[in-house]
């Protein structure tokens, strides 16, 4: 097969798959007018670009980049995978053991870090919620779909990965090594605090999770328990699942959670009365780390009025994916669903504002330099405040509350 003639079919392909993502092939022309025009209006920037660029363009390169885009502008979850990268994708899938211990996202662009597990090799190297990966072995993340990020921090225990972090606003990159390790997630853990306050903490909604909280929460009330935090900053990890269950642990009537989509018909999930274990006065913790499962609690909590969400905006991620794999051995990761709290605010679009505002404490989030000659410095790793002022208020609100 001839260069011409292939790439002839990867633009032909490449512009049915944007034309079908726009709106779907139909035989009514008058519902899809927007998608021909957008169809027509990617057809003439190829051609430009092949008649007009400084030099001869790499025409692959430049489709593969376009669908990048395309399903990242939906949102942060959806990626698209050339067949090599879906190749080594599924590699990662079915072999990787070890990982960094860190939820990844991503923000202006770049990978971003949502939250660190306590003990894990990303906490041990010093990184935080907020820092920005700028590149993971030397490649740019800005070029590299959230699929792929999160594929290449996993990989065999013992190896090594070289990441650069920009933290303070402007700052050089800092270079960071990593060394992957079997994950083991922190158990939940519980104390009690003056005045009959008991505290439960939370790092990952992973399998299990819930009945493990149960069994914390049965515990301090045993003990005298009369009010409780449940403490979920920087708790990004975990089962959509678990968040569920943890929530209807706390409440005996309403609605937990929700999902929907275009083509995805509304699935309720709603409090079992049965399943509630205490209806004490209650305050979650949550911060800019607080994630995914999290926020379903957090969500749950706020809007039916059960007790008060105390801290700052949580980070936003709730969605549900499908893997969609293509003739030429590439793969889309669609979402096709977005979890919403019980007053109907897409979790993943709004994210979780506190009842009770407190701000952390931490740096601004940063922006990448882009000072091409920056040369990577050694990671500085900061100190703990002395003061939970989070924490504190949680306490506050829960004393003046009636037991």
């Amino acid at each position: 097969m001839s260069r011409k003639l292939k790439t002839t079919i990867l633009l032909a392909s490449a512009g049915v798959l944007i034309f079908s993502l726009a709106g779907g092939i139909t035989g009514v022309r008058a519902s899809n007018d927007g998608a021909y025009r957008q169809l027509e209006v990617y057809s003439e920037v190829l051609s430009r670009v092949r008649s007009e660029y400084v030099e001869e363009p790499n025409l692959p390169a430049v489709t593969d980049g376009a669908l990048h885009g395309l399903l990242e502008s939906l949102d942060s979850n959806s990626s698209y995978l050339n067949p090599v990268q879906y190749k080594e994708y599924k590699a990662h899938k079915s072999s990787a053991k070890g990982d960094i211990g860190a939820a990844v996202s991503k923000r202006f662009g770049y990978a971003s870090i949502v939250s660190v597990l306590p003990g894990g090799p990303a906490d041990k190297a010093g990184l935080q919620d907020t820092d920005i990966l700028e590149a993971i072995e030397s490649k740019s993340t800005r070029e590299m779909s959230l699929a792929e990020i999160r594929g290449l921090l996993s990989g065999e225990p013992g190896s090594t990965i070289t990441f650069s972090v920009v933290r303070a606003r402007r700052a050089e990159p800092q270079k960071v090594v990593i060394t992957r390790e079997l994950i083991t997630v922190p158990p939940a853990q519980e104390k009690l605090l003056e005045d009959g306050i008991g505290e439960v903490r939370i790092d990952a909604l992973s399998k299990g999770k819930s009945q493990e909280v149960a069994t914390k929460i049965k515990a301090l009330q045993k003990a005298g328990m009369k009010k409780l935090i449940l403490d979920l900053r920087d708790c990004a990890e975990g089962d959509e699942s678990e968040g569920i269950a943890t929530a209807n642990l706390l409440l005996n009537h309403g609605t937990i959670t929700y999902l929907q989509g275009q083509k995805y018909p509304r699935e309720a999930f709603n409090a079992d009365p049965s399943k509630a274990i205490t209806s004490v006065p209650l305050v979650v913790l949550v911060n800019k780390g607080t994630a995914g499962a999290a926020e379903l609690v957090a969500a749950a909590v706020l809007d039916n009025a059960r007790g008060d969400v105390v801290g700052d905006k949580t980070f936003g991620d709730g969605s549900v994916q499908k893997l969609i794999e293509l003739d030429d051995g590439s793969a889309l990761i669609l979402s096709i669903a977005k979890y919403y709290s019980p007053q109907g605010k897409a979790i993943q679009d709004t994210a979780v504002t506190p009842n009770v505002v407190v701000a952390d404490t931490s740096d601004d989030v940063p922006v990448p330099d882009e000072d091409e000659n920056a040369v990577p410095a050694e990671i500085e790793k900061k100190t703990p405040p002395e003061h939970d002022d989070q924490l504190q208020k949680a306490i506050q609100v829960l004393k003046s509350r009636q037991g």
